[in-house]
């Protein structure tokens, strides 16, 4: 792993930070803190973390509000740490572009390989695939980490990215959501399977001309999800 990985730790209960910052220190993180949202929103836009590790419960801000600010600027991942039981609210925060979600308490064990993973999709995985991923004016650049659908950009989380990444490159293949967790994730999310809900309806919002009438990515009833039917699709540049 890179020493210039960089987390950001926004949290306001000092001994987690501590604790947690030790931690990752220890497993060859460059580590930054801050205490509320708005002192980490600017640590964000000055530092450009690789990784943010957001608390939920902010003394000034909404830690929903600080994920969806850091989303409009900044493709890094987000990893909400919450305190909060009820699984709606974690949904809310996949629903605005956090990448994944731990609840406290917590090990720093998992935080670490949690990131981890993370950093594997956003490394090795993508570059083993360099060629453009296209289907039907969906086009995916790999290499690039962009995507269009008939020229218009779509701004993807890294997440949605890693999702929709795996369906294409399979395209009319059947996903369950637990193999779509491991191909697309890389990490047991055992218990995560209402996640991908969540990620592909994301994914609908920005990509499909009418989610009513998804023409990308299909819902397999009693299976999961497909991409596209599996004719029409290309590698560009192949042959």
């Amino acid at each position: 792993m890179s020493a210039k990985t960089r987390v950001l730790i926004i949290e306001d209960q000092a001994k987690i930070v501590h604790w947690l910052a030790r931690f990752l220190e220890q497993s060859g993180f460059d580590v930054l803190s801050a205490a509320d949202g708005r002192t980490g929103l600017q640590t964000v836009w000055s530092e450009k973390p690789n990784v943010i590790i957001l608390d939920l419960m902010l003394p000034d801000m909404d830690g929903f509000d600080v994920c969806r600010l850091i989303r409009q600027r900044s493709d890094a991942f987000i990893l909400m740490l919450t305190a909060r039981v009820e699984e709606a609210d974690r949904l809310v925060g996949l629903e605005i572009g956090a990448d994944d979600y731990i609840p406290k308490p917590f090990s720093p064990r998992e935080v670490v390989a949690r990131i981890r993973a993370l950093l594997r999709r956003a490394g090795g995985d993508l570059v083993k695939q360099d060629r453009p991923l296209s289907y039907e004016g969906l086009i995916l650049d790999v290499t690039r980490h962009h995507c269009t659908r008939d020229g218009e950009v779509i701004n993807l989380t890294p997440t949605e990215f890693d999702i929709l990444k795996t369906m294409m490159s399979q395209p009319g293949v059947p996903f369950t959501r637990e193999r779509l967790i491991s191909e697309a994730l890389g990490f047991d999310y055992a218990g995560y399977e209402r996640t991908i809900d969540v990620h592909i309806r994301n994914l609908r919002r920005k990509i499909e001309r009418d989610t009513q009438n998804p023409g990308y990515i299909q819902t397999v009833f009693g299976v999961g999800y497909r991409f596209g039917s599996g004719e029409g699709s290309e590698l560009i540049g192949e042959g």
